[in-house]
């Protein structure tokens, strides 16, 4: 086996360049459960809370949920409909439906009810930041 691994060295000294899109699905955000899905309300991307407290949200580093039970409680809701697997959101017309078509592959919620606090939604609209959810009732 030691042979098979000198040979592969020897044979291949330039790396394989992965292509974008393969990278950015290899990265794709999927839940780990079925139980406890939750929404980020800014992107609608779902996953479990014990992700979004873990690796926190991808498309929306700025919120800073990662390590913040808190935050990821503010920022995400369990009140969702629909789900959309996303594997190329710059190709994907439903990616471009739901304007998530700049996001990172993963799999979003169709729509997400819930609001922000004050403080986060003017955090958010200082940046210019759009988000997803809507007022319940709407």
């Amino acid at each position: 086996m030691s042979a098979y691994l000198d040979e592969e060295d020897d044979a291949g000294e330039e790396e394989e360049m992965v292509p974008q899109q393969v990278a950015e699905l290899a990265r794709a955000a999927a839940p780990s459960n079925l139980k406890g899905i939750r929404a980020c309300k800014r992107c609608g991307i779902l996953k479990t809370l014990d992700q979004f407290i873990n690796e926190g949200c991808e498309n929306c580093p700025f919120l800073e949920m990662g390590d913040d039970p808190e935050k990821c409680n503010l920022c995400t809701t369990a009140f969702f409909e629909g789900q959309v697997a996303v594997m190329d959101p710059r190709e994907s017309w439903t990616a471009k439906w739901l304007r998530v078509d700049a996001y990172l592959p993963g799999v979003y919620a169709i729509s997400v009810t819930g609001t922000f606090d004050k403080d986060i939604e003017d955090e958010l609209e200082s940046r210019g930041c759009r988000f997803r959810c809507r007022p319940a009732g709407n």
